[in-house]
């Protein structure tokens, strides 16, 4: 259990970053007031929360019907999360777990950024989205591992809340070099995980057998 607790948290914090986030938040919410950004905060890890635990508990039954097997969804689920990783080592951004300049442009016009780019993509993102299916999969309907599973998705989306209620402060103490070290380190850790969520799909698959 306690090997599926870290897995899970550090999926989710890599996926999800928010440490990066809330530096993304403090640059667009810059000119609102200090109500309107805790009610945007509030309001968009409410929203991501319910699309990301949506996703966990009913992904496995949309794969059941779409005819994926598990071991597809590892190795395709690995791959999705090893390109977030390689994205987090190197600190470039392709759209797969931030914005695209398109989104961003469009975010600089909206007065509330709480829904969007702020629920979706930024926490509840490809990345996130595809791991909580990946993670609660892998659980193999085991309650316990899965509520493990929920329990550190809900951690992450709670230490996001804190750090974009201090977005301001967050910025000015780890400044850009401050957070693209926590981003390669945590890059570092998704690798070895994305590789080793490939390796079960693969033996799982029967394929090496």
């Amino acid at each position: 259990m306690l090997e599926t607790a870290v897995v899970a948290f550090t999926t989710f914090f890599a996926t999800i970053g928010p440490v990066s986030i809330a530096v993304i938040f403090a640059v667009m919410t810059h000119d609102s007031t200090a109500e309107i950004k805790k009610a945007m905060a509030i309001r968009g890890c409410i929203i991501a929360s319910i699309i990301l635990i949506s996703f966990a508990l009913a992904g496995e039954t949309l794969l059941f019907a779409l005819g994926i097997s598990l071991a597809a969804l590892k190795v395709s689920g690995g791959i999705l999360l090893l390109l977030i990783a390689i994205d987090m080592v190197f600190a470039r951004s392709s759209g797969v777990s931030s914005p695209t300049d398109e989104e961003n442009k469009e975010a600089n016009n909206k007065e509330d950024i709480s829904v969007f780019p702020l629920a979706t993509p930024l926490i509840a993102g490809p990345g996130s989205m595809g791991a909580s299916i990946l993670l609660m999969a892998s659980a193999e309907q085991d309650f316990t591992l899965q509520s493990i599973v929920i329990a550190a998705l809900i951690s992450v989306i709670i230490i996001t809340l804190v750090l974009l209620l201090l977005a301001s402060q967050v910025q000015r103490l780890l400044g850009v070099t401050g957070m693209f070290v926590i981003s390669r380190v945590f890059g570092v850790l998704l690798s070895a995980l994305a590789v080793q969520f490939m390796f079960n799909g693969l033996a799982q698959s029967g394929l090496l057998s």
